[in-house]
């Protein structure tokens, strides 16, 4: 028999399977934590880093050392965050495109070629973008790469912030086009910013790999087991040349995300439950405090518009990011199956376009990477990531904010439970026990509007009686 709370066949950016929908809400009220913690961490850097009685302490702080040399391992606290706490956040994105491809939409190729589509035009724009930009001003190519990343948490906070509400269909595209997303930036990291190779270490980690999927697959638990494991694969990668974060990546898409009978939770998504906050809540923001501290003057965000590479940077988020993803969205839907939900127009995916804006973590890792050696360069990329995901969060607040009362009104009819089961009212249409316990409700509230007429109407004749026999006195012989 059919669950029916599993909808059929839906239109892109359509109703979301109960299933799903909770799964999604959970995800993402993490993440807009997160983000909130993120975005204050990037205000406090750049306090920290541009206040003159502390911006020595800042880059002090920064370039500490510290971590076992002997092991390839002596690393500043910038690289940490960047090459260590990053890989946990990286871990996180593994266990979520595994989910996706097993359990999500990425399961099904026609649900998944919206968000794919979507994603790989949201990448390829702006690199297009970058490309043209920085090649007509004579500036470097080598930046191509930093506009493509959208940052999911940066763009749940903004939503949090301004107080947006978007419906449970286009939070889902958010987060899938996001996975997607991370999955290319990963690709981008491993292809194209790995300088040379250390096969001995690359060797180890392979092994490292292999026997942490194994131990999986024999279903040995214990975290005292996999987390000095996950910790040797990570520092051999780091050694191998190819960035640490693919390590994190790699782990998170061994693990199992399908549930088995009898199972109420995944073995991949209860660890991404125990991980989460800490990627989202601790890695993220630490990162952001060491990488986003960058100093800002009138004179530097007047040059990120004049250096062709930050120019690059800025028109590739902020321009690439929201043409490219509207322009695969519309593309899919006009020349595939795929068709825009009844509830939403194309002005809600042009706002959900422009929020993808939001480069910030990614980003600004792969600016370090594109520009290691030059750091006025790295500096300036950091500022202009800085520069265009303002400008896209002011755009797309605007852009939401005129569409909040269709958004209000949307959420209102997903979240309505009538027959208090602890269902929204609109995954239960199909249930004939659903309807059963409705009529039962109009009936009891029918019987309680009827006995409320009687009463009314008793209380109307009583006062006629009493204001008919006043007047008979009133006109009586005197």
């Amino acid at each position: 028999m059919t669950d029916p709370r599993q909808p059929g066949p839906r239109k892109a950016f359509g109703r979301l399977s109960l299933p799903e929908r909770t799964f999604v809400t959970d995800a993402l009220r993490t993440e807009t934590v997160g983000g909130v913690l993120l975005l204050l961490a990037a205000v406090a850097a750049l306090i920290w880093a541009n206040i003159p009685a502390l911006r020595d302490s800042y880059e002090s702080v920064s370039d500490f050392h510290f971590g076992p040399g002997a092991l390839g391992l002596d690393l500043s606290v910038a690289h940490w965050a960047a090459d260590g706490l990053l890989a946990i956040f990286f871990f996180v994105a593994g266990i979520e495109l595994k989910r996706e491809l097993v359990a999500g939409d990425l399961r099904d190729p026609k649900a998944a070629a919206l968000p794919v589509v979507a994603a790989l035009c949201g990448m390829a724009a702006p690199a297009l973008v970058y490309t043209l930009t920085s090649g007509l001003g004579g500036g470097s190519l080598a930046g191509w790469a930093v506009p493509t990343a959208t940052d999911i948490a940066f763009a749940l906070a903004v939503l949090a912030v301004i107080g947006t509400s978007l419906p449970s269909a286009l939070r889902a595209f958010l987060l899938t086009l996001a996975v997607v997303d991370d999955l290319f930036a990963i690709l981008i990291i491993a292809v194209f910013f790995t300088a040379e190779l250390n096969f001995a270490a690359l060797g180890g980690a392979a092994l490292g790999l292999a026997l942490f999927w194994l131990l999986l697959r024999k279903e040995v638990r214990g975290w005292y087991v996999y987390v000095p494991l996950a910790l040797a694969i990570w520092g051999l990668m780091y050694n191998s040349g190819i960035h640490a974060t693919i390590a994190g990546v790699a782990m998170g898409l061994m693990l199992r995300c399908d549930r088995r009978e009898g199972e109420e939770h995944s073995p991949g998504e209860h660890i991404e439950h125990l991980v989460r906050p800490l990627s989202a809540g601790l890695a993220v923001p630490l990162f952001a405090l060491f990488s986003a501290g960058v100093a800002v003057s009138g004179g530097a965000l007047a040059e990120v518009f004049t250096q062709p590479e930050t120019l690059g940077v800025v028109l590739g988020l902020v321009v690439g990011k929201m043409f490219g993803i509207f322009g695969g969205t519309w593309l899919t839907a006009r020349f595939t199956k795929a068709s825009l939900s009844d509830d939403l127009a194309w002005a809600d995916v042009f706002a959900v376009a422009t929020l993808a804006g939001i480069g910030f973590t990614v980003s600004l890792l792969i600016g370090e990477l594109a520009f290691e050696g030059d750091a006025t360069m790295s500096d300036s990329v950091k500022a202009a990531v800085l520069t265009g995901s303002l400008i896209a969060t002011v755009i797309a607040a605007v852009l939401l904010k005129i569409r909040n009362a269709k958004y209000r009104r949307l959420i209102e009819e997903e979240e309505r439970d009538e027959d208090l089961s602890g269902i929204p009212d609109v995954y239960e249409q199909d249930d004939p026990a659903y309807h059963l316990r409705m009529a039962e409700i109009l009936e009891r509230k029918a019987a309680e509007h009827r006995r409320l007429a009687r009463e009314k109407a008793a209380e109307r004749d009583a006062l006629a009686e009493v204001a008919g026999g006043a007047g008979d006195e009133d006109h009586g012989p005197a």
